[in-house]
């Protein structure tokens, strides 16, 4: 008897949990509805951006591993250019130069002030330990290559707040790779 009244408490608390993260969840839901519903016109707004030859601005990248999401990359420079350099793995570590920007333009982290590998400005780091999005667009890019990218809140930080970034915020990438240090090598 006792053994179930203990079982019935647990299962009532973790209940009780449960449903609180429930509750937490869908009130962080509501509370940034307008927020969510700006990102995600400007999100439609980004996939039909056109050049003006009519060509789409952004190129579309879907990973095979969740083709119900893709990241938008526009590249800067001329790719002919690149060919042939060092494309960045999952496990690979790479050195960019990025700056962040929500839906609205404002700022919201950049290398800038970095200076982690002796190279100001520099932001080393394995692609896997980056947000999704970052990961499938840098490694998209060659070595040299300088792209925007757009990562919808779903490959980003989702419904977390993560210091300046809002809930449920798109984001806007512009990243240089600039090396791919220990490519073949572990550090």
């Amino acid at each position: 008897m006792k053994k179930l009244l203990i079982a019935i408490v647990l299962l009532t608390c973790l209940g009780a949990g449960w449903t609180s993260c429930n509750n937490d969840e869908q009130t962080t839901w509501d509370k940034y509805k307008d927020w969510r519903e700006l990102n995600n016109e400007w999100l439609e707004e980004m996939q039909s951006r056109t050049n003006p030859d009519g060509t789409p601005y952004y190129k579309v990248i879907i990973p095979s591993w969740n083709p119900a999401t893709f990241v938008l990359i526009h590249y800067f420079n001329d790719r002919a250019e690149t060919e042939g350099n060092l494309s960045p793995l999952y496990t690979s570590y790479t050195d960019t130069r990025y700056v962040l920007h929500d839906c609205n333009g404002a700022g919201l982290d950049s290398s800038t002030n970095l200076s982690q590998t002796g190279l100001k400005g520099v932001y080393r780091s394995q692609v896997s330990a980056n947000v999704q999005g970052f990961a499938i667009g840098v490694m998209d890019m060659r070595c040299g290559d300088t792209a925007e990218f757009i990562v919808p809140y779903g490959l980003g930080y989702g419904s977390q707040v993560i210091g300046t970034i809002t809930p449920y915020s798109n984001l806007q990438f512009n990243v240089r790779l600039v090396d791919i240090p220990y490519y073949e090598t572990i550090p």
